[in-house]
């Protein structure tokens, strides 16, 4: 292979502290340490701490790097940076004022930083400033713009976890705890651990950075809150996978490489259906590692735009009328042996110890729809789910047909019609054979199997993946430990697995549904089924503090009673605060662009009115116009007081804040925008005060 960081494949990991390099410079002794500490959990002594420290600084350095920093992830959804220098000054007193580098294991391995100003969700006071941050010696360190970002945890004075890493290294622990028991019961003695496996798609829209800078919303929330509909949008399926423009390829070769040299297992790219929008997707790697990518993935997005004169936008819905942009989730479950839990096996034993794992999943997502829905339930993500191949609000499985009839013919103790009438003794007979592409893809599923994963579509394009990652892998770890607690005293193994898997495929099946999730009737079946369905961020929040889902997260130490009520405050008040500055960002627009705006062309229009009629020319044009311009501007001014108005009336209450929010201030916007995209419609393009859907969508190179 070429190691030269210059090429292909020598570029990738190449700014990356990573085993390889640990392996050429530590002392055998010390890396074995290292090792054991990842694959046990056991402290590093504190010189080999110091040896890996200095290690790691010597390399950083060379690498050009003059600082460093404990990377994290505070409860904010993006992560956060403190930057110190290697720099100190000797304590020799004949060396008096000479620089030296200096970087212990003490700094390696924590850190203190402010916690105050992070989201708590009522865990501690203003005041109660400290926080630490410890090295997580199982996610690499890294190079960033001239620091060495070190992946760490993130907890309170009172030990409280304020960031989204730690549970999900918790997460990680039960669900392989749980998994290892089951494996043993099929006789598997060489797993030692089972990993949780994620690869997340990204999909992100790019624009011009001069048009993007000319609206205020944007800038300011993320998406467009003002826009008519543009002549053309997506129906020509032209953009699909069409022909990269050279801008945008230019920017996408550009960030490959900015990832591969952090070590981002970026595979695809692919422009995606609405016109402007892209997508990413990268090679599998273990939950943790996933999740620490995406937030550098999305970071790096950010930053290379910029650089190409554009800008990455990675809110939900940006654009009314297209494709908004998820960020599917597939997700599995791998031995540490390299075997991968939910593809079926070809002997009777590897059918059953399949279906076992997949009718755990298949309990789990029935029984915590709530509390998956509840992960991905933010106020961008609203104007997504359930539109432009975005999967509905109601939480489903897609088996595919050949495995729901696998599962039928459990439930119902029938031949397999399908597949030459062959009956499913699980244990004794063999399963007939599942392909890995066993049907067609359903993109109107929410939880999709696709061979040997599940692709969770419903996550927004710029949520952290942690949140739905802790959930499924908590859900996972409940089902299997209940599985593994009863087989444990089975005396019949054979006669019980299967006597367990049908019983619980027969409780369970009614969360598996093949058909169009977009089709009306499904409400209605999924309703008939008891099935929940949440609509919007409001609905689904709730199910955080839902006695049984608070009880999932302690019983397998996930999170405390505390940190699950924190984590619910802090989503109640991003919402009510991101509605708050969308809506005075609508406000700010309305009374400083807009009304200015078509005020002066609506006098414009009346001039021209009265010049035609004072020569007695026809006049259709201005006067409709004109009178088109006077009544909506009227009906847009009052409904901008209406919104300025309830603005001053949100409840001092989170959950009141929140409701009214949703009750009352989104309804204001959206009347707000009727009108205004109405004026849009009928005032020329040079009077208009921003770019509007045809300048954005289709100015991007």
């Amino acid at each position: 292979m070429n190691n030269d960081p210059k090429s292909f494949p020598g570029l990738f990991g190449s700014m990356v502290f990573n085993e390889d390099t640990m392996k050429e410079r530590l002392s055998p002794s010390s890396y074995r340490q290292w090792k054991k500490s990842v694959s046990d959990g056991t402290p590093l002594e504190l010189s080999t701490a110091n040896e890996i420290a200095v290690a790691m600084m010597q390399w950083a350095v060379e690498k050009g790097a003059t600082h460093y920093t404990h990377w994290f992830q505070p409860m904010t959804g993006v992560t956060a940076e403190k930057h110190d220098s290697f720099i100190a000054t000797s304590n020799d007193p004949e060396d008096k004022g000479r620089i030296i580098l200096e970087f212990s294991g003490k700094e390696l391995v924590r850190g203190e930083s402010d916690a105050s100003s992070f989201p708590s969700g009522g865990l501690r006071a203003t005041f109660e400033a400290r926080g630490y941050t410890a090295w997580d010696p199982t996610a690499f360190a890294f190079i960033k713009e001239g620091s060495l970002c070190i992946p760490t945890i993130f907890c309170s004075y009172s030990g409280h976890a304020l960031d989204k890493k730690t549970p999900l290294l918790r997460s990680m622990d039960a669900v392989s705890r749980e998994a290892v028991r089951i494996l043993r019961l099929f006789g598997d003695t060489t797993t030692n651990r089972v990993i949780a496996q994620v690869g997340a798609e990204q999909e992100y829209f790019l624009l011009d950075k001069k048009l993007y800078s000319e609206r205020e919303d944007l800038i300011m929330t993320g998406r467009t809150l003002f826009g008519a509909k543009q002549p053309r949008g997506q129906e020509l399926d032209d953009h699909y996978y069409g022909a990269i423009r050279p801008r945008v390829a230019a920017y996408m070769q550009e960030l490959d490489n900015e990832l591969w040299k952090l070590g981002v297992l970026s595979k695809t790219k692919h422009n995606e259906v609405a016109p402007s929008q892209h997508e990413m997707a990268p090679i599998y790697s273990d939950a943790n590692s996933a999740c620490d990518q995406n937030q550098i993935t999305m970071e790096i997005m950010k930053k290379v735009a910029d650089r190409h004169g554009l800008v990455c936008l990675l809110h939900e819905k940006p654009f009314a009328g297209v494709n908004g942009s998820g960020k599917h989730d597939n997700w599995s479950l791998g031995t540490d042996t390299g075997k991968n839990l939910f593809k079926p096996g070809s002997t009777p034993r590897q059918n059953a110890q399949f279906l076992l794992f997949l009718t755990a999943f298949i309990k789990g997502v029935d029984e915590y729809q709530d509390m998956l829905r509840a992960t991905v339930a933010t106020p961008g993500n609203d104007h997504r789910l359930g539109a432009q191949e975005a999967p509905p609000a109601v939480v489903s499985i897609f088996l595919g047909s050949e495995l729901s009839a696998v599962v039928d013919s459990i439930i119902s103790e029938t031949p397999m019609e399908a597949l030459g009438k062959r009956t499913l003794d699980i244990g004794v007979d063999v399963m007939p054979p599942i392909p890995q592409d066993n049907t067609d893809r359903n993109r109107t599923s929410p939880m999709a199997f696709t061979g040997n994963k599940f692709e969770f579509r419903m996550p927004g394009a710029s949520l952290s993946i942690s949140g739905p990652n802790i959930a499924l892998n908590t859900m996972m770890a409940h089902e299997l430990m209940l599985f593994a607690d009863e087989l444990e005293k089975s005396e019949d193994f054979d006669r019980d697995v299967a006597a367990l898997i049908k019983r619980e495929l027969t409780a369970h099946r009614r969360i598996i549904f093949d058909g169009n999730g977009y089709d009306e009737s499904w409400l209605a079946e999924a309703k008939r089924r008891g099935l929940s369905n949440f609509p919007t961020a409001v609905d689904a929040l709730p199910a955080y503090i839902d006695e049984k889902n608070i009880r999932l997260f302690t019983d397998h130490s996930i999170y405390s009673r505390e940190e699950v009520f924190a984590r619910y405050n802090i989503h109640v008040e991003n919402y009510t605060a991101t509605i708050g500055i969308e809506a005075r960002t609508m406000v700010d627009m309305i009374r400083k662009e807009i009304l200015p705006a078509v005020s002066r062309y609506g006098t414009m229009l009346c001039e021209g009115l009265e010049k035609r009629r004072n020569l007695g020319l026809p006049s259709k044009y201005e006067a409709e116009n004109a009178r088109g311009n006077c009544l909506l501007s009227d009906c847009l001014h009052d409904a901008c007081l209406k919104l300025e108005k309830d603005l001053r009336e949100v409840p001092a209450a989170p959950e009141e804040a929140m409701r009214f929010c949703h009750d009352v201030i989104v309804p204001d916007m959206n009347e707000c925008r009727s009108f205004s995209d109405e004026l849009e419609m009928i005032t020329g393009k040079e009077a208009w005060p921003f770019p509007t859907y045809s300048d954005l969508l289709f100015s991007e190179g």
